[in-house]
């Protein structure tokens, strides 16, 4: 801040630059109302003026003049309106002047102001400034909102603002996309290379367990036919045989029936084995310790991260001509 001593330095200069025809036309000491001095970026000092806080419009923008309590100045604090908050507002404050201890906005009716509510919105109605014990009323000037015209303007240059950002960034986005995609994937493949290769010699002890379960079960059948041909033609006769082979067959009946109430689904071949497949690999992979939910979430990545590269790379997205089918 500017010192009563430093407005004596100045006004000297100022004297001792003008000719001498020019220097009975310089104001005295009482009729120069104030001097300004670069305080800071959002702010500067206001000597010999008023101790009352108000706001003005300059050059389009809000000007906060508010009393300081150290040296009993005031000083001028230029914000943007959509840009800056009240808490911004209070912070250039404390930072212009380190003898205040509290800082607070609030309505004319006493209510605190938030920390986030913009410059613009505060300029609506009249508001107050507490800095330590003192108060500070505050009028703004009145509020005009724009024309609906001028808002269709702004919002209509925004978008080309938008769309021309978008044109002159979408190379460069492309391809810092493309090379994060590229890194996902290979990190997803260096992840599920050892799971994948576990998986298949699950897959083929699987398919040998379902293979070997199968020709069981015809070796079973095999077993079955001879015995009952044995009794029928050689042990017994078939009137004493009939009755048994019809137990037996519907004894194999109630045991697909029970095969659907369990599992819930039809008895075939196909989906015994597919079935029969499915146990024996979940069984080897629970004692390779083979995280199976792991690994489909490993390749669904993948398939994701594949989907976005050719998407990526589509001849549209690239703006070039799409390829003769």
């Amino acid at each position: 801040m500017a010192a009563p001593r430093l407005s004596m330095v100045v006004r000297r200069g100022l004297f001792q630059c003008l000719p001498s025809s020019r220097i009975s036309q310089v104001p005295t000491r009482h009729q120069i109302p104030a001097l300004l001095c670069p305080c800071s970026f959002h702010s500067s000092s206001v000597l010999l003026s008023g101790s009352e806080a108000n706001v003005i419009y300059r050059d389009g923008l809000p000007v906060f003049t508010v009393p300081l309590p150290s040296r009993k100045e005031t000083c001028e604090f230029t914000l943007k309106p959509v840009s800056n908050t009240v808490g911004d507002f209070l912070k250039y404050i404390k930072e212009e002047d380190g003898g205040v201890d509290r800082a607070v906005i609030t309505s004319e009716e006493g209510t605190r102001i938030s920390r986030s509510t913009t410059i613009d919105v505060l300029l609506r109605h009249n508001f107050q400034i507490s800095i330590n014990d003192e108060v500070h009323p505050i009028s703004p000037p009145e509020y005009k909102a724009l024309p609906s015209e001028h808002i269709a303007e702004m919002s209509d240059m925004k978008t080309l603002i938008s769309d021309l950002y978008c044109r002159l960034h979408i190379d460069q986005y492309q391809v810092e996309k493309e090379k994060l995609l590229l890194q996902q994937l290979e990190d997803l493949k260096e992840e599920l290379a050892p799971m994948d290769k576990l998986r298949k010699e699950l897959e083929t002890k699987a398919n040998k367990r379902t293979v070997n379960l199968g020709w069981v079960g015809l070796g079973l059948m095999g077993v079955q036919f001879g015995l009952l041909a044995r009794l029928t033609w050689w042990d017994y006769s078939w009137d004493i045989m009939e009755p048994v082979t019809y137990f037996i067959t519907y004894g194999t009946a109630v045991a697909m029936y029970a095969y659907f109430v369990i599992t819930k689904e039809e008895y075939n071949f196909i989906e015994v084995k597919d079935r029969q497949y499915l146990l024996g690999f979940y069984k080897f992979a629970r004692k390779q310790k083979l995280d199976v939910k792991r690994y489909n979430e490993v390749m669904d990545a993948i398939s994701e991260v594949q989907q976005d590269l050719r998407r990526l790379r589509d001849p549209l997205q690239k703006r070039l001509p799409i390829k003769e089918i």
